[in-house]
């Protein structure tokens, strides 16, 4: 079967590899979607301290088992279940976590294992009838969405800013609305991705300057009750915090360079305003199923953030694709 191999920082290459074997407790699935993301972007550039390669990558999966032909998705963050948060229900801060595509071989592949310590956390979903498989690949980043707006209680009547156009930007549009928020307002510098993205999920308002100013506008004043971060920029997130209405919620959706993750804070804005931050990290598998609930009754439509579909052999136009910001979702078709 063919693969896609991390093997370096800038070098993935489409191999030949045997046709896997599941052992003892796991899944042996066909791969029909694999989904891309910014994450998948960073790998190739820079690696990640939890890859050691060669390295099948890709997380957002969906296919069919392939001795009963269920049409499955799989989660990507695998808690282990038993320690302490996990047991309190915490399990998006597993400190035991893995995932797929980074500690085992992940969806950029014909076909592929799950691991049996997914099965045993409830990680593989059956896809409701009606949801097809790139569909329900991106069941994983709404998952991730899911939880983060949870953490920043996203609810009726709320004014919600998101900061960054892309998949996961569109898909907290989506949820917000679906989550009863009155406005929801996309804020992207990238004005070509921001048109792109606002022509599909069509938010109150597109801001490409000035977001500050341009929400107290647009807010009378008072300033958004929710800011969601979705940009691994710091000028965002120190944005958010001037921008957001007393005793608002503001979530660092998106991680920061390694390299550079400090921010200039007003703390008395905090503190004067009653300003809650919360950070927002994965997902459960509890909340993947959630996902595939939302998609499958139309709460929130994914199909149309779809925007390429290709195959496997041309992963790496999609990952260039992701990078340039000039597509919505990427799916890998392999």
């Amino acid at each position: 079967m063919k693969v896609a191999r991390f093997r370096a920082p800038g070098d993935i290459r489409i191999e030949d590899a045997p046709e896997p074997v599941a052992g003892p407790g796991e899944l042996k699935i066909r791969v029909r979607n694999c989904s891309t993301c910014g994450t998948d972007a960073k790998i190739y550039k820079f690696g990640h301290h939890h890859i050691r390669p060669p390295r099948v990558m890709g997380h957002e999966i969906a296919g069919e088992v392939v001795d009963t032909g269920e049409r499955v998705q799989v989660i990507a963050a695998i808690p282990c279940g038993a320690c302490p948060d996990c047991e309190h229900g915490r399990m998006t801060v597993c400190p035991n976590q893995e995932s797929m595509g980074y500690h085992y071989d992940g969806g950029f592949a014909e076909y592929m294992i799950i691991p049996a310590k997914v099965l045993a956390v409830n990680g593989v979903n059956a896809i409701p009838s009606g949801v097809g498989f790139a569909e329900a690949s991106v069941a994983e980043p709404l998952a991730c969405v899911l939880n983060g707006q949870a953490l920043a209680r996203v609810g009726t009547g709320d004014d919600v800013v998101v900061m960054g156009a892309g998949p996961i930007g569109c898909l907290h549009v989506r949820l917000a609305r679906a989550r009863g928020a009155a406005r929801v307002f996309l804020v992207d510098v990238n004005t070509d991705r921001l048109a792109m993205a606002a022509e599909l999920v069509r938010p109150d308002a597109a801001i490409d300057a000035d977001p500050v100013e341009q929400v107290l506008k647009l807010t009378g004043g008072r300033g958004a009750d929710v800011v969601i971060t979705a940009a691994a920029a710091g000028a965002a997130q120190e944005q958010a915090v001037l921008m957001t209405a007393r005793q608002g919620r503001i979530s660092f959706f998106g991680g920061l360079p390694k390299d550079d993750p400090f921010i200039r804070l007003d703390s008395n804005l905090v503190h004067y305003r009653e300003l809650t931050i919360v950070g927002a990290n994965g997902s459960s598998p509890g909340h993947n199923a959630e996902a595939l609930r939302l998609i499958a009754e139309g709460a929130v439509p994914v199909a149309d953030l779809i925007t390429h579909r290709l195959p496997l052999s041309r992963v790496l136009d999609g990952i260039g694709l992701v990078s340039q910001g000039a597509a919505i979702k990427v799916t890998i078709e392999p």
